[in-house]
């Protein structure tokens, strides 16, 4: 099985509406750059805006042991929503396989799926992640989170190697990258999703490869 090209959606928790099709009548640009110190703007590619969004690293991870491969802290890139779509969260679990050995996770931890310090600063958020409502209708603008993959397994293990100075932290990052961006969009909504006391309002979990799994 390719698993670099099995991509898996899961269906949203709880969708309840389609939005209206439509644009903002401000620049959302400057007034989201800086958001929670994860930088957001738009670059010009073979002429099309293209929306650019910078990584948060989860720095309160580490003490919790929510560490990637190489036990460097994990991170994700996040957009914030705005109009109807404030508060509405959809978080992409981002692929890349799994490492099935020791050799292989070794050298796994060498690279930006086992170390936020290779991982990319910025990273273009298009299709499902668009914020053009005609590339995205549904999710153009909801909250967008895109969580980066290190663990080497399926944001699911909870174990080290000692010897080979390796960490499977998928579950714990999973938990503490909600934690760090929980309470980021409008505390009083109801919530309809709840993962450890950790509460969202209307969430659609989607991912690719392993983080589909």
């Amino acid at each position: 099985m390719d698993a670099f090209s099995l991509c898996w959606s899961l269906a949203g928790l709880a969708l309840v509406g389609i939005f209206t099709n439509g644009v903002t009548g401000f620049d959302e640009m400057d007034l989201f750059n800086g958001f929670n110190d994860t930088s957001v703007y738009e670059k010009q590619e073979n002429g099309a805006n293209v929306l650019m969004v910078g990584l948060t690293l989860v720095q309160a991870a580490s003490a919790k042991g929510a560490v990637c491969l190489d036990g460097s802290v994990p991170g994700y890139h996040l957009y914030p929503g705005y109009g109807s779509g404030a508060n509405n969260w959809f978080i992409h679990l981002q692929g890349g396989a799994w490492c099935d050995s020791v050799k292989f996770c070794q050298y796994r931890k060498r690279s930006s799926y086992g170390s936020s310090t290779l991982m990319e600063k910025v990273l273009a958020f298009t299709g499902i992640l668009s914020n053009k409502a005609s590339e995205n209708p549904d999710f153009y603008h909801w909250d967008k989170v895109k969580v980066r993959y290190c663990d080497g397994a399926f944001f699911s293990g909870d174990s080290e190697n000692k010897a080979a100075q390796l960490q499977f932290r998928g579950k714990r990052i999973f938990l503490a990258v909600m934690e760090d961006f929980d309470g980021k969009g409008n505390a009083s909504s109801k919530a309809v999703i709840s993962v450890n006391n950790i509460t969202l309002r209307l969430c659609s979990p989607a991912g690719c490869s392993a983080g589909g799994l």
